[in-house]
């Protein structure tokens, strides 16, 4: 059974025990919080698919901590508790976002239901593709432990279920096409063919036949019929990519066959019924380049229904030697004598720190560059930094981030060092015994982000 995970917030330590033993023997894998600022700083280890808290606690409150919570994590679930619940107390919770609103003294079997329904809406649910140890299948050639990668996960999960089109509106060589294919294995369309095109590495002529098909003999050189990948991807999934550098000439006649459902060959005087869902992907802002003049608007409404937005390297650092390792074990797998095995904490450091403009694609050439020049199982910073053309830098010094988002910062450094304190320190120019107040402060357990 797929591991679900609940963070319990409660100031009354009966409560808490109570709850957390029903809510295990329910197969659920329960955390317990004493107190709002305490449930905070285990949030992002934890990565909760639901959150049940008390509405009535010391100094931070219910409702304070799920406004919190909600500006982080709009899509993880909130159910509320209370002896002292009113009407109006109900209502307004659920206007602004809380998912559910139980009395004490609460029914088991209610509880349990409510859960069930909140884990319904997200990728927490039963779904005959998760795999026994919590993995997600649909999404596993996506590697992250980042928070703002598993609310983008989260959200993403729930939108392919629905069968709208998707624009994916990112930096380059940050994994647009692998979040397109997440969207596709986890829809109902998992089963069809997904189809990916470059709209920019295929010139004007070609692309009509390419996406519309066309008739031998339609033009010079079409010596036999071809089917296009709008009939191709009948009943699953077409990913364009680059949608932004598709001719304004073309995007009129995409735009038809997204309304009508129906495609015509080139050279055929008839159409033919298509049922496709369609992914775009962009580097560009569509927004600027319809105020420009070279992207349709009316298209752009048609494709955007929702848009998602991936994460640039440089804000999901704690990736880094998770991606690293990954790429070490494929380019070692692909060379011969190979000996990298594993990278130094020195050059991890150096990696974690490094600016990344080119995100993951440029993460994934320098790990495949030392592995080409190292000769020792273990690769040095200095390789690192020849790979990087010394365009290195350093995590921000914590004396330089702001007081409002201290405790951020610290949960980013632990999930960066895997709980590694003495690391952590040294990253934020701490000493330990200072950087442990500092955790305590913001009631942050270090093991909580250490990886078995």
């Amino acid at each position: 059974m797929n591991q679900r995970r609940i963070l319990l917030v409660d100031d009354d330590p009966s409560l808490l025990k109570l709850l957390s033993l029903r809510l295990r023997a329910n197969g659920f894998q329960v955390e317990t919080a004493s107190s709002g600022q305490q449930a905070l700083g285990k949030l992002t280890a934890l990565q909760p698919h639901v959150i049940i808290t008390d509405l009535r606690m010391e100094n931070m409150d219910g409702l304070a901590l799920f406004e919190v919570v909600h500006k982080q994590f709009p899509s993880l679930p909130v159910i509320m508790l209370t002896a002292h619940g009113t009407i109006p107390d109900a209502v307004n919770a659920t206007r602004i976002g809380i998912f559910s609103y139980l009395t004490k003294p609460f029914d088991s079997e209610e509880l349990l239901q409510t859960i069930e329904s909140a884990l319904s809406l997200g990728c927490a649910s039963k779904d005959k593709r998760l795999t026994d140890d919590g993995n997600d299948d649909w999404r596993h050639q996506i590697i992250s432990q980042s928070t703002v990668m598993g609310e983008l996960l989260a959200r993403t999960w729930r939108i392919a279920q629905s069968d709208v089109s998707v624009v994916i509106q990112s930096d380059s060589g940050t994994g647009k096409e692998l979040l397109a294919r997440a969207i596709h294995n986890a829809s109902p369309r998992y089963a069809a063919p997904f189809m990916p095109i470059n709209c920019a590495a295929i010139p004007e002529a070609l692309l009509e036949s390419e996406l519309f098909g066309h008739l031998k003999g339609a033009f010079t050189g079409a010596s036999q019929n071809r089917v296009g990948l709008f009939e191709a991807a009948s009943g699953g999934t077409l990913f364009l990519d680059e949608i932004g550098d598709m001719p304004m000439e073309f995007q009129a006649k995409l735009l038809r066959v997204l309304e009508d459902g129906r495609v015509r060959p080139v050279g055929s005087s008839s159409s033919i019924p298509v049922d496709v869902r369609i992914v775009c992907a962009t580097h560009s802002n569509l927004e600027e380049a319809i105020k420009a003049g070279n992207f349709r608007e009316d298209l752009f409404y048609r494709l955007n229904v929702v848009m998602l937005e991936i994460p640039p390297l440089r804000d999901r650092r704690e990736d880094i030697p998770l991606l690293a390792s990954h790429f070490l074990q494929l380019a070692c797998g692909r060379a011969q004598n190979c000996v990298a095995r594993s990278f130094s904490p020195d050059a991890i450091e150096v990696l974690m720190t490094a600016p990344w403009p080119g995100n993951i694609r440029q993460l994934l050439n320098v790990v495949e560059q030392v592995v080409a020049l190292c000769v020792t199982p273990v690769i040095s910073a200095s390789l690192i930094q020849i790979a990087l053309r010394g365009k290195t830098g350093e995590v921000v010094p914590l004396a330089r981030a702001q007081c409002d988002f201290e405790r951020n910062y610290l949960v980013r450094i632990l999930q960066m060092t895997q709980g590694n304190v003495s690391q952590a320190a040294r990253l934020a120019h701490r000493n330990r015994t200072e950087f442990y107040k500092l955790l305590n402060r913001h009631q942050l357990e270090p093991h909580m982000f250490r990886h078995s």
